[in-house]
């Protein structure tokens, strides 16, 4: 894992929304101090593993499906990215340290259909 801190990238690629996203085998930030977020940075790892697991294209691919099908349906930007099954589970055990030892296969399928 390489951590990259980048404010040019989040205005350009997320138009601001994000503070923090994966793209295997990086981390990139916003800003310097997010570096030392251990929360942040076990989230995106969390991702970092969900890419691995499906293929970095793959993973892109059903994010952006999954985000538009939840967007179409919710019509909330924010709703929609916060129910996408790879931050359901980011967000559910960013705080469990131990996650990613634990953590099985494809995990993000259970939160699928979690709501």
């Amino acid at each position: 894992m390489i951590i990259i801190v980048s404010g040019r990238f989040f205005k350009y690629f997320t138009r601001g929304f994000a503070t923090a996203i994966a793209l295997y085998p990086f981390i990139i930030v916003r800003k310097k101090e997010l570096r030392d977020k251990p929360f942040l940075v076990y989230h995106e790892r969390i991702h970092l593993r969900q890419q691995l697991e499906l293929g970095i294209i793959f993973f892109y691919i059903w994010y952006l499906v999954e985000f538009l099908i939840r967007f179409i349906s919710s019509n909330s930007f924010y709703r929609a990215y916060r129910n996408i099954c790879f931050e359901r589970e980011a967000y559910s055990n960013e705080s469990n340290m131990h996650y990613l030892k634990k953590r099985k296969c494809w995990s993000f399928i259970y939160y699928l259909s979690r709501s």
